[in-house]
């Protein structure tokens, strides 16, 4: 792949502690690849960006918990989360791997380089160690409450206000593993101090398009200093380090921004070998959307272009985020331990991928939470299920008195097909203008019709 302007859409790589449920599937995974395919459609030049997360001391707190060896418990979750990909329909050109062994070493290798040519400093930082159980306090292993909004919180992130959080910034922080009270100690790590990239940051933050309450989060930092972040910690559980930061293991959000420079880089350049190549390969990349979870903002919007500038990519490259907020299933928050959920690999085996992509894409929470039902879901199945069988064929849908006028039904296609553009993109609108096109008979052989259904070819990029 080579020449100028490509655009890189990530999806957000799932951690591999449990499956995808559909909550997952109406958030990101769906609408990256709708947007991907719309685009690719357009004859754009587009990146798609996947993988799955396995460093998050998350993974490695669900195996003790469960009692099982983590690298069998990991294979298992890993199978899972890709069939559900395959049965969704959901491709991508590019693949990060953590447990390739090329990409643990750039991982290790671009964290290394940072240090050795001074742009990410070696601090004394103090950490919080549990005085029981003695793990270094840090994202699952820690619990309190958010010094922003109250919500009780761990150490990645709050889920009630998308801000930063950390054992260093929650209040009443104590171990999530064992209760044990904190003790402070002192360790030499790599620390990124953002308050550096501020001006960079601003500008992104001024140019990218961002829905309204991530702008609301990032006013917050607007007027705040911005963190310093630990690029790695003494600990259990990640990729390790090397040369002078032997002994540490790469932090998993620092791992992630790592990876979205690596990935299109090894995608665009497969020969390219260290930090300048990989920074170069960025000269075709036109700029990044971010599809994820509002409880994610502090991340994709602030420590991962701040991870491209440190780094030496030399303009900013965020163009927007695509964002969702929680998706209920009967009224409830979906729950692992209460196993309140409907696993995505499951349904999609019961189902058809066409009507649940339909579906979730029409009930997508992208503005304020929306509520999986059972009855709403069939409803929709039986509405919407004629009109694919029918769609083309010249035959009239069931119930299709009072379907929209034929004289409309061309602007509802066109209203369809730009929603599905990146910027303004609003998957539930393109389905409701779809919809009510394929009533008249019209629309079959549109891009929103087979960006929403996932017909068509499905690229499955190496990593």
């Amino acid at each position: 792949m080579t020449g100028v302007g490509v655009t890189v859409i990530v999806i957000p790589q799932p951690t591999v502690n449990g499956p995808l449920h559909i909550g997952h599937l109406s958030g990101p995974y769906l609408a990256a690849d709708i947007a991907s395919r719309a685009a690719r459609a357009r004859g754009e030049r587009v990146l798609t960006l996947a993988g799955v997360d396995v460093h998050p001391n998350y993974v490695l707190t669900k195996a003790e918990l469960q009692g099982v060896d983590v690298e069998e418990m990991v294979t298992r979750y890993r199978g899972q989360i890709m069939a559900a990909f395959d049965g969704a329909r959901i491709g991508y050109d590019a693949f990060l791997d953590p447990q390739a062994p090329h990409y643990r070493r750039a991982i290790a290798r671009i964290l290394r380089e940072l240090v050795e040519n001074g742009t990410v400093p070696m601090r004394e930082y103090t950490l919080l160690r549990c005085t029981d159980c003695e793990r270094t306090l840090h994202h699952s292993y820690v619990v309190g409450t958010c010094p922003v909004c109250a919500t009780g919180a761990n150490g990645t992130s709050c889920e009630g206000c998308g801000g930063f959080t950390s054992a260093q910034t929650l209040l009443d922080p104590s171990c999530a593993r064992c209760g044990g009270a904190p003790r402070p100690f002192v360790a030499t790590i790599p620390v990124l101090p953002l308050e550096d990239y501020r001006d960079r940051l601003t500008t992104e933050w001024l140019r990218a398009e961002w829905p309204m309450r991530m702008r609301t989060v990032l006013e917050q930092y607007r007027h705040a200093p911005l963190p310093d972040i630990p690029l790695a910690y003494p600990t259990n559980w990640g990729i390790e380090c090397d040369g002078p930061l032997e002994g540490l293991r790469v932090d998993f959000p620092s791992e992630l921004g790592f990876s979205y420079l690596y990935g299109p880089a090894h995608a665009l350049r497969p020969e390219a070998a260290g930090l300048a190549e990989w920074v170069g390969a960025w000269e075709e990349v036109e700029g990044v959307w971010h599809f994820n979870g509002m409880d994610n903002t502090f991340y994709f919007a602030i420590l991962y272009p701040a991870i491209l500038a440190a780094a030496g990519v030399p303009t900013a490259k965020a163009c927007g985020a695509v964002v969702n907020e929680l998706y209920l299933l009967e009224g409830k928050k979906f729950s692992t331990s209460r196993n309140h959920a409907l696993w995505a690999e499951e349904f999609l085996a019961a189902e058809d991928p066409e009507l649940v992509r339909l579906f979730l894409s029409w009930d997508r929470p992208d503005r304020y939470e929306t509520d999986f039902t059972h009855e709403a879901y069939r409803a929709f199945c039986a509405w919407v299920r004629p009109l694919l069988s029918t769609a083309g064929s010249g035959a009239t849908p069931p119930g299709a008195d009072g379907a929209l006028p034929a004289a409309l039904a061309a602007a509802e296609v066109e209203r369809a097909e730009r929603a599905l553009h990146l910027n303004g993109f609003d998957a539930a609108l393109a389905v409701r203008a779809l919809l009510g096109a394929l009533g008249a008979g019209v629309g079959v052989d549109s891009v929103a019709m087979a960006a929403l259904t996932g017909r068509g070819a499905l690229p499955r990029g190496e990593g």
